[in-house]
């Protein structure tokens, strides 16, 4: 059994089953961080190998646990692990220590993995690109000079190398589905709500940000969403949803998708990029779906407005503590986000509302034709890791640090569940992928969707990073 390419369908089975031991797995999982994670940095604050291979023989001696039992797991360094660093990759938390677990990883503890360390973010998760100044940058596993993307790309770059076969992320501008693209692997950003945030902040304003799984496959993904989703009593908006495993491959004779392909134009597009995605929908053609091409449903000025606000709203709420503490501690793109977000008024909030209102109405229509839609998931390929944002694409001008990463809003504004899947290469050699998205209440439907698709293709299998 191949431990750092199999699914993690199969290594939790042989684990259950005993076939495989934890502390095998664990052994092997140490030795994988230790050849490739110092290429990449992708996994940080690693917990003591000793501590870590007593919990997995405490696995082995004792009973299943829950269905991630015995299984090697990171957490994106923007959760909190019981013990271990939390840093957001900011010098103001360089030295703090969590006392308890957050909401998420206690679910993945509770369901029996062993928590191994963090895996690397930008600092705060602000931008889609992951560097900060307390762990350094995370290279790309094709090519460690590029970017891997971000904000969860220390996650993506572990699940590429096979350093964990499970990875948790969150996703507010594509911080999920930018880094699957860029390392060949499945991100899922559920369903608003599906997976609750951690009850230790503002609980009905700001609605932007999610918490999501990441995988090697469609069917892996739907493990750790049944784990880490369901309704909290101290989330007011969260919810439960239907289990979505085993994730089996839907029959796609007769499903319709749309493509949006550049949004009229609207969105930048580095050349091959496009093309790369449509080879990816000619598959669902050939597994039966129609694939159409859809107009610009809205005015994407009106979106990025509604956006840029209600983030920047978001974050100075999140930030203006920190920027009253130390603001010399904070990178130029985070105090660019607060003091905006200072300068808005009740007024202008509302307004962003009404045109993500607008929009949910009429994506709401659009997806009573299609079974689902679908964008690229990012619009420039992996870029120098020590470029901080690119400043242009094809020779148009970006007037912020994160408007090349536009193509992923119209999904987040407003909450849609959207997975994120591999689409090949371009001619660089580094990876490019696509994301399909749907109404609210579709996670389990897109995943079978994308296991179809998986099943013909398996990008992650065929062409595995390092």
């Amino acid at each position: 059994m191949d431990l750092f390419r199999s699914s993690a369908v199969d290594l939790i089975s042989a684990l259950a089953s005993r076939q495989l031991s934890a502390e095998s797995l664990m052994g092997a999982t140490l030795d994988r961080i230790a050849e490739v994670n110092p290429k990449v940095n992708a996994i940080v604050a690693l917990r003591d190998a000793d501590i870590l291979m007593q919990e997995a023989r405490a696995c082995d001696a004792g009973p299943v646990r829950g269905p991630l039992h015995g299984l090697p797991i990171a957490i994106k360094d923007l959760e909190s692990i019981a013990g271990v660093p939390t840093t957001m990759g900011s010098p103001l938390f360089a030295d703090f220590v969590a006392g308890k677990d957050s909401l998420l990883p206690s679910r993945l503890r509770a369901a029996g993995a062993i928590l191994i360390g963090k895996t690397n973010v930008p600092e705060f998760g602000i931008g889609s690109h992951t560097f900060n100044p307390v762990y350094g940058a995370t290279g790309n596993p094709y090519q460690p000079a590029l970017s891997c993307g971000g904000s969860s790309g220390g996650a993506a770059v572990a699940l590429a190398t096979g350093m964990t076969a499970l990875a948790d992320g969150s996703d507010e501008m594509g911080s999920l589905r930018n880094p699957a693209a860029w390392n060949n692997v499945y991100g899922f950003r559920p369903t608003w709500g599906t997976v609750p945030l951690d009850p230790e902040r503002e609980l009905f304003l700001y609605q932007l940000a999610t918490l999501g799984p990441m995988g090697r496959s469609p069917a892996d993904i739907g493990i750790m969403l049944d784990v880490i989703a369901g309704a909290d009593a101290r989330v007011p908006l969260s919810m439960n949803s239907p289990k979505t495993a085993p994730v089996s491959p839907v029959d796609l004779k007769g499903v319709r998708i749309g493509w949006l392909g550049d949004w009229g134009g609207a969105y930048a597009m580095e050349p091959g990029i496009l093309e790369l995605c449509e080879s990816g929908l000619r598959v669902l053609e050939t597994l039966g779906a129609a694939v159409e091409p859809v107009p610009a449903p809205m005015d994407a000025a009106a979106i990025w407005e509604a956006w840029l606000d209600l983030r920047s709203w978001g974050k100075a709420g999140a930030l203006e503590p920190l920027l009253r503490q130390s603001r010399s501690a904070l990178k130029d793109t985070a105090i660019w986000e607060i003091e905006r977000g200072l300068a808005l008024s009740a007024m202008d909030i509302h307004r962003a509302s009404v045109k993500r209102s607008n929009w949910y109405k009429r994506a709401v229509e659009l997806l009573g034709e299609f079974d689902a839609l679908v964008l690229p998931s990012a619009q420039v390929w992996p870029f120098d890791v020590n470029v901080p944002f690119p400043k242009e694409i094809a020779g148009r001008a970006m007037d912020t640090y994160h408007r090349w990463m536009e193509v992923t809003i119209p999904i987040g504004l407003i909450g849609l569940p959207s997975l994120a899947v591999p689409a090949g290469f371009g001619p660089q050699g580094v990876p490019m992928g696509f994301q399909v998205f749907g109404p609210r209440g579709s996670d389990a439907r897109l995943l079978s969707i994308g296991e179809a698709y998986h099943q013909a293709t398996e990008w992650p299998q065929k062409k595995p990073a390092m």
